[in-house]
């Protein structure tokens, strides 16, 4: 592999997660953003004219996958697009590298990394078979502030009376920007699918020793409840309706809104260990709400997004159209409020892809990789078919590899 000092990034997708990405890259040095490809052209277009807005790289809308990879100013992918067209894009960038199309170093895939366990188990399979370097995007993992209180908690706390035993992570929100997030069959389920992939592998990552595998924590059973408490509710259900479109009716097919797991874990001792993890698009507040607890013998450490030191007041008399310029997912333009002053670096997208960007550079697989995102898949299809069959389940259940959660096969009544 040829030494270089700079990576070409190109992103498959357009949306609301490549663009924000793109805006992370203004804190990443050993990288431009060169190319962008998107189904929508015209998306496509506007994704990289925000990149070279940003000035972090002289981006272009590329024809197709095939001339993404093909192009000699593109050294790594980053696949960013819906759940229901990973494995297409996967076939795709395998089978233009395998037909001596062009060449990469690596490839980022944003997560969840599928919409069950026979889809994750293939993106391996055609990982591996290009041997690339691969990375799984799990921004919170690298939030400044996770990250930080992770080292200090192992370093002091763990040290001296013994490692965390509970983990406690949250993701909280009012509902997806685009339709596909609210179609079981083209997300994979609900909330849970979409963002509990989130806290599960940030308490997996707080639990396990800083250095090492994340297999050293080993599952030994989940109970999970799922429900749709907001949007099946007819009111709801309507103005859903409306705003995403005739195909996301959730008074004919719902997908749940509100998600909880136990994780309980071993040690490499064989000590017991476990995770709680939250999510919901139920949920309204300020904006994204992202939480965070860890519990050890003598120590604790609690996190939360909207903790932010910076707060604006606007009156009644201060009217407007609604947006998201002070937190994502904002609900409210009148109020006390908080304002997260750079979600890119909070949520955990600078370190994030600065680190990723280091690794093909070198030459080395990231700690964080698609094994990760199935392992993360396998848990949360655990926690789905736990939340089905109302009990707890011992890891790994059999058949798991061909199970389709119900609110993916469209039968799941949440009365």
């Amino acid at each position: 592999m040829i030494s270089k000092k700079r990576l070409g990034v190109g992103f498959i997708g357009s949306g609301f997660i490549t663009r924000f990405h793109i805006q992370s890259f203004l804190a990443v040095r050993d990288a431009d953003v060169l190319g962008v490809w998107s189904p929508n052209s015209q998306h496509a277009e506007e994704a990289a004219a925000l990149a070279r807005q940003l000035r972090v790289g002289d981006a272009k809308a590329f024809a197709s996958i095939e001339a993404l990879v093909a192009a000699p100013e593109i050294d790594c992918l980053w696949i960013c697009s819906p759940n229901h067209t990973r494995l297409e894009n996967m076939e795709a960038i395998g089978h233009a590298l395998q037909s001596g199309q062009g060449e990469l170093r690596g490839i980022a895939c944003e997560k969840p990394l599928a919409r069950n366990v026979r889809e994750a188990k293939r993106m391996v399979e055609m990982v591996e078979q290009t041997e690339l370097l691969h990375g799984y995007l799990e921004d919170q993992l690298y939030s400044p502030g996770l990250v930080r209180g992770r080292e200090i908690i192992w370093a002091r706390g763990a040290a001296l009376t013994g490692r965390p035993y509970l983990a406690r992570a949250a993701e909280e929100h009012s509902g997806p920007h685009m339709p596909w997030f609210w179609q079981g069959d083209l997300q994979g389920g609900g909330v849970l699918n979409d963002m509990m992939c989130h806290s599960v592998e940030v308490s997996r990552f707080m639990l396990t020793k800083p250095g090492a595998p994340r297999s050293s924590i080993r599952p030994k059973k989940i109970s999970a409840q799922i429900a749709s408490l907001k949007w099946s509710r007819p009111e709801y259900a309507e103005q859903l309706k409306e705003t995403m479109g005739a195909a996301v009716d959730y008074r004919v097919r719902p997908s749940e809104d509100f998600a909880r797991a136990t994780i309980q874990y071993e040690d490499e001792q064989g000590a017991p260990l476990i995770a709680e993890v939250t999510t919901s698009w139920s949920y309204v507040g300020a904006g994204l709400r992202l939480s965070m607890e860890l519990l050890g013998p003598e120590y604790s450490l609690s996190m939360s997004s909207l903790d932010s030191g910076l707060k604006v007041f606007f009156s009644r008399k201060v009217k407007g159209d609604s947006g998201e310029d002070l937190v994502e997912k904002q609900n409210a333009e009148q109020g006390l409020m908080p304002v997260v002053g750079n979600e890119a670096a909070e949520y955990g997208y600078e370190n994030e892809n600065r680190y990723f960007v280091q690794c093909f550079l070198d030459g080395r697989m990231p700690e964080e990789n698609f094994y990760d995102g199935l392992a993360v898949t396998e848990l949360l299809m655990t926690a789905y078919l736990s939340a089905e069959q109302e009990r707890t389940i011992e890891f790994r259940p059999p058949d798991l590899d061909s199970y389709i959660p119900p609110v993916a096969r469209g039968d799941w009544n949440p009365r």
